[in-house]
């Protein structure tokens, strides 16, 4: 195939051997399969910020470092400068995650190297060796969407306990191979203890993950990890062990709210109601 203008200089530095061909490219980048070596890898060609259709940069990136005070206004006024050195930071906040999550166990793809605005890692391949298909490119049976759900959660915990939320899990940003569910696509990830976002954004991953295996095993979507994982990290006992129910204790507090709400809407209903048959007999 013709090559890449971006893979280019990789080809000609020789980090790259050859380009295979390119894979389902994402909102944020397009990714090709590129031959090392011996080796099938992974090459993520990042898009301009002016190309991506991801919105809200601003709340992903609250919590992240930047390198001065400096950056940070002009990040804030959204300067020529401020906006190259955020989309330098929306870069590297994937690859920093990716190395970090690696080390901690979480099933992501492995990062080899960060190389002019081109991200090359591991090809996540499926159990015949061709490029993995995404979760919601299958249809599951019951028992194997519980295995699926387990696995997630556990990796969605192990990597709140490297202080990372995903901000944006859904099943389009999740292959599967041959050992089951791999995180993909993480340039929005969350600093969990920095961003006021954190707990909000964990509870929705959580919640998607339950909606989309709710198809295939309707009982998950009644569990309640995500409030219960959050509670146990703002407590300080996570661990990248912790093993969790699926059910809040707060669960019955917030049913009350619930009801309390709902009464005042009767209420308020029933109000509008008699003006309304005052107005009529008062014609």
């Amino acid at each position: 195939m013709k090559i890449p203008k971006r893979l280019s200089p990789l080809i000609e530095d020789g980090i790259i051997d050859e380009v295979v061909g390119e894979v389902k490219s994402g909102k944020e980048a397009q990714v090709y399969v590129v031959r090392c070596g011996d080796e099938l890898r992974c090459a993520k060609v990042y898009k301009d910020a002016n190309n991506r259709s991801f919105k809200q940069a601003v709340q992903y990136q609250e919590g992240r470092s930047v390198k001065n005070s400096r950056t940070a206004r002009a990040i804030g006024k959204r300067t020529r400068f401020g906006q190259k050195e955020a989309e330098a930071s929306w870069i590297s906040a994937e690859v920093d995650a990716l190395y970090k999550l690696t080390a901690a166990g979480v099933r992501v793809p492995k990062p080899f190297g960060f190389f002019d605005g081109v991200l090359i890692m591991e090809l996540i391949v499926d159990a015949d060796g061709n490029p993995a298909p995404r979760l919601n490119d299958l249809s599951l049976e019951t028992g194997v969407a519980r295995e699926y759900h387990q696995i997630l959660i556990r990796q969605i915990v192990r990597m709140l306990a490297s202080g990372i939320i995903h901000g944006d899990l859904s099943e389009f940003n999740v292959l599967v191979d041959a050992g089951g569910p791999v995180i993909i696509d993480l340039p929005q990830a969350v600093n969990a203890g920095g961003n006021n976002s954190a707990s909000m954004m964990l509870d929705r991953d959580v919640r998607n993950m339950a909606e989309y295996f709710g198809a295939f095993a309707p009982e998950l979507l009644a569990t309640e990890y995500g409030k219960e994982i959050w509670a146990v990290y703002e407590q300080g006992k996570l661990t990248p062990d912790t093993e969790f129910t699926g059910v809040f204790r707060g669960n019955q507090l917030e049913a009350n709210v619930g009801g309390v709400l709902a009464a005042i809407k009767d209420a308020r209903l029933e109000h509008e109601e008699k003006i309304l048959k005052k107005t009529e007999w008062g014609r």
